[in-house]
């Protein structure tokens, strides 16, 4: 049997015999599933959940840097506004800036063991897994959509993943050959916007432009998809932005000019 991999979605084979222990147990009552944690019920455990997760996806000097962003926000807008709407934004959209999937990252998710305990609890007898992957380096790019094509890849890929994980500290380094991609550098590129841009609302922050600052602030959550999706929303996110930002400049700019009498 063999079980591929496509990112998000996989199909299998069956060979064509009859189980009967298999069916047997197919057609017992299912146990009970265990119920998701809550989501976080406030600001600390929203970001202390991303904060362990900044931890495993780098290192704790990584998760610092986030939590330092969110932690200035909180105090400024306490301190001027009250509450800590800002504060919740930018905790889940600063973290989801962050942790943009990338090689290491993929690897990282099927190598931990997690993916492992998963496969062997969905499948039972012979089975290979088949991974479709579309390598930076490799992958030759479809003459129609200009994506790159996918590959495939046998079990042997998790040897490979287990290789690359640990290498996840020469991301965004001199050494990152997958952080030369354009896709790559932009994702870099979106955090430090979004640093810069956090800093200067924080400058002016008050009443007055406080909601606008949310919406700012969570324009990242319409960022989605890979390559030209990804791409395109960018764009769509970056328009948004500097109209958000006109409406927060206009009072200032609307001011009347004192005439001479």
């Amino acid at each position: 049997m063999a079980v591929e991999f496509n990112q998000k979605s996989f199909i299998w084979g069956r060979r064509a015999a009859i189980d009967l222990a298999q069916v047997q147990r197919a057609a017992a009552p299912a146990d009970v599933v265990a119920i998701a944690p809550p989501l976080s019920r406030n600001l600390e455990e929203l970001v202390a959940r991303r904060v362990k997760l900044l931890s495993e996806y780098q290192d704790a000097a990584y998760a610092s840097r986030y939590q330092s962003l969110v932690e200035r926000v909180r105090g400024i807008e306490a301190e001027r506004i009250g509450g800590d709407a800002l504060a919740q934004v930018v905790a889940r959209q600063y973290a989801k800036l962050l942790a943009y999937k990338d090689e290491y990252e993929v690897a990282r998710l099927y190598a931990d063991g997690e993916f492992a305990r998963k496969v062997e609890a969905m499948f039972e007898g012979d089975y290979k897994l088949v991974f479709h992957l579309a390598p930076p380096l490799l992958a030759k790019p479809d003459p129609l959509t200009g994506e790159p094509r996918k590959m495939r890849f046998g079990s042997w890929m998790m040897t490979g993943f287990r290789l690359l994980a640990k290498l996840k500290g020469l991301r965004g380094s001199a050494l990152d050959i997958f952080g030369r991609t354009a896709e790559r550098r932009m994702e870099r590129q979106l955090i430090a916007e979004y640093e810069q841009g956090i800093d200067a609302l924080l400058q002016t922050l008050d009443r007055g432009n406080h909601e606008l600052a949310v919406e700012i602030a969570g324009l990242p959550e319409s960022i989605r998809g890979y390559g030209h999706v990804k791409d395109r929303s960018v764009v769509l996110a970056r328009s948004r932005q500097q109209e958000l930002l006109a409406r927060i400049r206009r009072p200032a700019d609307a001011q009347p000019v004192a005439r001479a009498a």
